[in-house]
């Protein structure tokens, strides 16, 4: 019986070996032969060997923009209106990365001379003067009531948010520089740090044990010593920086045209600004907190149009005011289902 069943498979496999070499045969021709398939019609079929085509791409190249600032730095939330703005219509042509500056290690032998500033208490008369001249409203009191004693925790807080991704990072800078400058809020505070955090939607467990980390530390020093081996001695600092690793340095406020003009030098050509299709509630979607001024640069109004706009919206129920001190700041209010 074994030996029948034995003859019985070599008679069955001597009957396949003929289709099987063929179809081997077939498969190695079809290796050899040019197939291709067509875009229009999906159809996929031998044809002429493929041309060689020499093509040229063009590789856009993106500036690089290093922003040195502080968390407790007036002349940065001064200047969010022209930022917001340069970000909307020239940020394709640059990739921007935020580091801290380090303004106020501590009081001990702090001095600001040029704002005739020694201590705490002499921040509040500065900090009120920007806010009223620049629309961006500043509540000073902050050094009367419960002055920082430095600007080192915010901003250590700062690095330990972006180990949760940049977005987060940058909503929770907004959101500490709201509680010091509008709500008068102690920063350096944890309890603080710990609340803007969970407002800006972050881990808060993960952003502690963060914060504590002492590499985190040691990173924003890091940060602060190649600020100052690049030169940055204030606060904003923007440096652009181009394909051949040489750019500008623009220190303190300025002109929005002067980051434009600074933008086109580095890259060595002119750029085009975006479209901004926004009107009011579009960039308080967008933001969900924005004074009346940051909304008029952005859209390119008058103060005076955009604040009788927002006056408009607000009677209809669509916008929420908040009185500050030097200004209004504006949210949408939430439709119910």
């Amino acid at each position: 019986m074994k030996m029948f069943m034995t003859l019985l498979f070599l008679t069955f496999l001597n009957a396949h070996m003929g289709h099987l070499t063929a179809q081997i045969t077939d498969m190695t021709d079809s290796k050899n032969k040019n197939f291709s398939c067509d875009i229009e019609t999906g159809e996929c079929k031998a044809g002429e060997e493929g041309q060689v085509e020499e093509i040229t791409l063009e590789q856009k190249f993106k500036v690089k923009l290093i922003y040195y600032t502080d968390p407790i730095c007036s002349a940065c939330w001064a200047i969010e209106p022209q930022l917001r703005r340069f970000k909307l219509e020239y940020g394709a042509y640059f990739d921007i990365e935020y580091k801290m500056g380090g303004l106020l290690p501590g009081w001990e032998g702090f001095a600001d001379r040029a704002n005739g500033i020694s201590k705490p208490s002499d921040v509040a008369h500065h900090w009120d003067e920007v806010g009223q001249a620049t629309g961006m409203s500043i509540d000073g009191d902050v050094w009367l009531e419960d002055p920082l004693d430095s600007s080192y925790p915010p901003s250590i807080a700062f690095k330990a948010a972006q180990k949760q991704g940049e977005q987060l990072a940058l909503d929770f800078l907004r959101k500490i520089r709201e509680q010091v400058f509008l709500e008068k809020k102690n920063i350096t505070k944890e309890e603080f740090l710990v609340e803007a955090m969970s407002a800006c939607g972050g881990d808060t467990v993960r952003f502690l044990k963060d914060y504590h980390d002492p590499s985190m530390r040691q990173s924003f020093l890091e940060e602060v010593k190649q600020g100052r081996d690049f030169g940055v001695r204030g606060f904003p600092t923007f440096i652009f920086i181009g394909e051949n690793g040489k750019g500008f340095k623009i220190s303190g406020m300025t002109s929005y045209e002067n980051y434009i003009r600074m933008l086109e030098r580095t890259m060595g050509n002119e750029a085009s600004p975006g479209e901004l299709k926004y009107e009011e509630l579009d960039l308080l979607e967008k933001y969900h907190f924005l004074s009346t001024r940051e909304i008029a640069v952005v859209l390119s109004q008058s103060d005076e149009a955009t604040h009788s706009r927002l006056e408009k919206l607000l009677k209809e129920g669509k916008l929420a005011k908040e009185k500050q001190k030097y200004g209004d700041f504006w949210r949408i209010i939430p439709i119910e289902d």
